[in-house]
């Protein structure tokens, strides 16, 4: 099981409030919480994860350039910007590498304005409505289709 893979984690405006905001949709796990239930399951899938979130949109699209040619695959939570930005599109198109769309809530089920990803049609996959338990299946899908990047 030599994968050795660089994981991506992009998170976000407002996900650096988990588990204190609207925790009847998002729960009581905070984010750094995520991080290390993430960090364990990374380890046994010998995986090298890297985080960030910003609640600015440009410090997103700019980590996403930055990982050009240095992270094999991404999972990207864009919160808000999923319904917003083109800009975070469009990154994510330039620096060609794959990544899987994560919600934490049931986008579809929300607010109609919600229910339009401006990423779903780029992905490789999209998880929504599976609480943080998304981001373990997005990096056990990362690991079954590793070999095909």
């Amino acid at each position: 099981m030599k994968q050795n893979k660089n994981i991506l984690i992009v998170n976000g405006p407002n996900l650096n409030l988990l588990g204190t905001r609207e925790i009847e949709i998002y729960g009581h796990l905070s984010l750094l919480d995520l991080l290390e239930k993430l960090e364990k399951e990374a380890k046994k899938l010998n995986f090298k994860l890297q985080h960030l979130q910003s609640n600015a949109e440009h410090v997103l699209i700019d980590t996403i350039h930055a990982s050009k040619n240095k992270i094999d695959y991404i999972i990207i939570n864009p919160a808000a910007f999923t319904h917003t930005s083109i800009a975070i599109r469009d990154a994510l198109i330039s620096v060609d590498i794959p990544f899987i769309e994560v919600h934490i809530s049931n986008i579809y089920s929300r607010e109609n304005f919600r229910s339009h990803s401006w990423l779903s049609d780029i992905s490789k996959g999209v998880i929504s409505g599976l609480g943080v338990d998304g981001y373990i299946w997005a990096l056990k899908t990362i690991f079954n289709r590793i070999g095909k990047i």
